[in-house]
């Protein structure tokens, strides 16, 4: 099944709908990025909010979040 990649967050808020699998996982990074980006956000401002304190993720999963998010960054730009 292939997911096209969200241009809103109505649309990453949908993917809520679907069975979790990494190539669900992949477009919702791939549209976080490509919204932040649309809004002149940068990849330093995308990091400072995945590495935030939070209840959903541990710091070592926020840094691992963090790390994959600019991977994914770097292979967009």
């Amino acid at each position: 099944m292939n997911y096209p990649i969200p241009d809103k967050p109505q649309e990453i808020f949908a993917l809520r709908q679907q069975p979790i699998d990494e190539e669900l996982v992949a477009t919702a990074i791939a549209g976080v990025i490509k919204i932040v980006s649309s809004q002149g956000q940068s990849l330093e401002e995308l990091t400072a909010q995945v590495l935030a304190e939070d209840s959903v993720l541990d710091r070592q999963q926020r840094r691992w979040l963090s790390q994959l998010m600019s991977q994914a960054w770097e292979s967009f730009s």
